[in-house]
């Protein structure tokens, strides 16, 4: 029982490490090099979504015509939950705003987005691990 303890305990701290170190050190290195070079590879695969309270987190995303699509891997996706919320995209250095929502009900929707945003997920992985699928339906300006 001592030694389950232990290993909890240890497994505790390895994910509040990787939580502080993804957090803390990479998602500022990952912004940066998207302001940066906004047609380097990593700008290709990942957008920079800004929340109404301003937070910035990059992200991965799909962008079909006026709709972009991003994959949910934490906690953040509520803030789309029933209404959704307005954001401010940054892809490939063009800044976008539209209104999110995250999908949760049509799982075969979900799934086809998903194979084509992230095409190389193992096809065992349950749904339930492949993220919650955000939508972005974006403001069209008037020419």
């Amino acid at each position: 029982m001592r030694l389950a303890l232990i290993a909890a305990a240890i497994m505790s701290l390895l994910v509040a490490g990787y939580v502080a170190y993804v957090t803390m050190t990479g998602n500022p290195r990952v912004v940066t090099d998207l302001k940066e070079h906004p047609m380097g590879e990593r700008a290709k695969r990942a957008m920079l979504l800004t929340f109404p309270d301003g937070k910035t987190i990059p992200v991965n995303y799909l962008r079909e015509d006026n709709r972009v699509y991003a994959g949910a891997d934490g906690a953040w996706w509520r803030s789309f939950d029933g209404e959704g919320a307005a954001v401010t995209l940054l892809i490939q250095g063009e800044s976008l705003t539209g209104h999110a929502t995250v999908e949760l009900q049509d799982q075969e929707f979900i799934d086809d987005v998903f194979s084509r945003l992230r095409p190389t997920v193992p096809e065992w992985l349950p749904d339930w691990a492949n993220g919650k699928l955000v939508i972005v339906d974006l403001k069209v300006s008037a020419d």
